[in-house]
């Protein structure tokens, strides 16, 4: 009876007898909670340190890969630089050889002439001869 009115005025008794203002129950549900509580924090605080971890590697990776793509793009833009290089050594050979060719019809020409000038010059020194 005694607990009764106790309770209907909020408190209540715990199994140690002492005097609460929350029913024993209502305490045992909010301890576990308590628990509960604690327990998902260490879990929340192990889920960061594993996403924290997991994103350390992901941007690892992505430098790695970044790094990666550099190398290539430098070795691609140098073997353009290097075919642009041999298209132009190409040019500079093939403007070489049509000179040289230019010069090789000169001296054919100039052969050619000099032929005729001997071969004139030597009919001139038959006719001085015979004519001796």
């Amino acid at each position: 009876m005694a607990k009764d009115i106790l309770g209907e005025a909020g408190l209540h008794f715990d199994e140690l007898n002492k005097l609460r203002v929350l029913d024993p129950e209502v305490t045992q549900q909010t301890i576990e909670l308590k628990e509960e509580c604690k327990d998902f924090v260490d879990k929340i605080g192990q889920f960061q340190k594993i996403v924290g971890g997991l994103i350390e590697l992901v941007d690892q990776l992505a430098k790695a890969a970044e790094n990666e793509k550099m190398k290539a793009i430098g070795a691609r833009n140098l073997l353009k630089s290097i075919a642009k290089q041999r298209e132009a050594q190409q040019q500079q050979l093939q403007a070489l050889i049509a000179e040289k060719k230019m010069q090789l019809e000169r001296y054919r020409v100039e052969y050619e002439a000099l032929c005729k000038v001997e071969a004139e010059q030597n009919e001139f020194i038959d006719q001085f001869i015979f004519q001796k």
